[in-house]
């Protein structure tokens, strides 16, 4: 079966390594900058190192997994790819849209990128997996997306179904690899295998503390792809210097309600929220830093009412008065994620019997957080009881890092 490359710099060959090897850390190396190219400022990201994937694009057909975060630079990645001579003939456009506007959960429709003429095939409307027809015109698919190291955010479930498709119909997949903001966070009950779902797609903890090319190589490694397949799998490592804990403050927006890293860092934490009848924030202009809902005290030292706007044009609990917490100033849980605030707030309630959503099982991966929560354990008991699972995880995990911890 096809093995994952990490690509060779130019100033140190990199152990190349099949999926089922166990590497340790590998510091990636800088690659040259093509002339034109912007000088990097922080982590230098896969996109950037054109020299290192350019000579595997020559003669192909390029179909780009791409939205508003797929940048060199200030230069959206198709325009740097086309200006370059590559022949783009597909844009898959995720949840958002290729150009990161769309609101949660919209349907992405095909169409046509106004700029480049280049098509955009929804793989967040229809179907969520690119097609044979789709992938017809494609030879190599182009991932190129910013994670934020949740298990629910749909950008990995994506990439998944990317590769997924790539390896049934003999496509060659690059992941160019992006820092993950919270990239030293590993926590949170590991997805049992009755709650796949499109927020739960692989066996991950609900923090994975991995990079997209990290990913990748595990979903290909652990042949987690349908009929325990394998893609043709190439990664663009980061530049050189790049670390778990390396700081990195995203250049946009990752998606429309993560507006501020404070955002990025609490989402692990606060969107299981949106399995439950208190509100994220969405509609306000400090999403995913506030929670609150009616049916919580009004004693509460804080409140807001969540109207349309353009990241959430019908919001959870449009126009009602919401009772929480303001969170803009909150510390950052040390391991990256805490339930803490779920045990308060279901406390709290004063409908109990609503508070949970069919949802939430989806988003936590497994029926028994809620059952604890509802029990009244404390944190400390319900990490006990996802410890193995995730330490389990934690071994796994190590057998695809490409960067140290620290």
């Amino acid at each position: 079966m096809p093995s994952p490359t990490l690509l060779p710099s130019l100033a140190l060959l990199l152990a190349l390594r099949t999926c089922s090897a166990a590497p340790g850390p590998h510091a990636a190396q800088p690659a040259a900058r093509a002339p034109g190219a912007p000088a990097p400022a922080g982590p230098v990201v896969g996109a950037a190192r054109l020299a290192q994937y350019l000579p595997l694009l020559q003669g192909k057909r390029v179909g780009l997994v791409v939205n508003q975060s797929s940048r060199v630079g200030n230069t959206y990645l198709v325009d740097t790819l086309r200006s370059r001579g590559v022949n783009v003939t597909a844009i898959f456009a995720p949840e958002h849209g290729f150009r990161g506007e769309a609101a949660d959960g919209a349907t992405i429709q095909d169409g046509r990128d106004a700029r480049s003429g280049v098509p955009v095939r929804s793989v967040y409307g229809k179907t969520k997996k690119p097609t044979p027809a789709m992938l017809a015109d494609v030879d190599v698919l182009i991932f190129d997306i910013q994670d934020v190291g949740a298990r629910f955010y749909t950008f990995i479930s994506t990439l998944h179904l990317v590769m997924e498709a790539a390896a049934e119909q003999n496509k060659a997949v690059i992941v160019l690899d992006r820092p993950n903001p919270n990239g030293t966070a590993v926590d949170g009950p590991v997805r049992e295998p009755a709650f796949v779902s499109f927020v739960a797609q692989d066996p991950l903890p609900i923090a994975h503390g991995l990079t997209v090319g990290e990913l990748a190589g595990m979903i290909n490694g652990e042949k987690w792809l349908a009929g325990g397949r394998r893609c043709r799998l190439t990664v663009v490592p980061l530049g050189p210097g790049y670390t778990h804990a390396t700081p990195y403050a995203l250049p946009v927006r990752p998606s429309p309600n993560l507006p501020t890293p404070h955002a990025v860092a609490l989402y692990p934490t606060v969107c299981l929220f949106e399995g439950t009848n208190v509100s994220v924030g969405r509609g306000t202009d400090f999403p995913f830093e506030a929670i609150g809902g009616p049916a919580q005290p009004a004693s509460r030292p804080f409140s807001f009412i969540p109207r349309p706007n353009a990241g959430s044009p019908t919001p959870p609990l449009n126009g009602q008065r919401c009772y929480g917490l303001d969170l803009r100033g909150a510390p950052v849980p040390p391991t990256g994620f805490s339930v803490q605030y779920l045990l308060d707030f279901y406390k709290q309630s004063t409908d109990k019997e609503h508070f949970f959503t069919k949802y939430f099982e989806q988003l936590s991966g497994t029926p028994a957080l809620r059952q604890q929560i509802i029990a009244g354990k404390t944190e400390a008991e319900i990490r006990t009881s996802w410890e193995p699972r995730l330490g389990q995880f934690k071994q796994l995990r190590r057998k695809y890092l490409l960067y140290p911890e620290r």
